[in-house]
């Protein structure tokens, strides 16, 4: 990984690191697969820090541009599965 996670200067320590963990569970969706039910504990944290659809959007988009890892389909596919099921995206 050779790219920053976008990140908010007005959030806490502990908001910036539940923001990456999210993020990370995103990247993870892609390596070897993530379990649903984890990924949505990690959605529903950050949707805590970022409760507004724009800057949700914002943030998502940018973190696209620079990993290649889309969470809006991450989020889409996940809500599309059952639960306990381990979602494992392609690019």
């Amino acid at each position: 990984m050779e790219y920053q996670y976008p990140i908010d200067p007005d959030w806490s320590t502990e908001e910036i690191i539940d923001v990456i963990h999210y993020f990370q569970q995103v990247e993870e969706a892609y390596g070897k697969g993530v379990n649903r039910e984890q990924f949505l504990n990690a959605y529903r944290r950050f949707k805590e820090i970022v409760p507004g659809k724009a800057q949700e959007r914002n943030i998502c988009n940018e973190f696209e541009e620079v990993s290649g890892f889309s969470a809006y389909r991450t989020l889409k596919m996940v809500k599309e599965l059952e639960t306990g099921l381990v979602v494992k995206m392609r690019k």
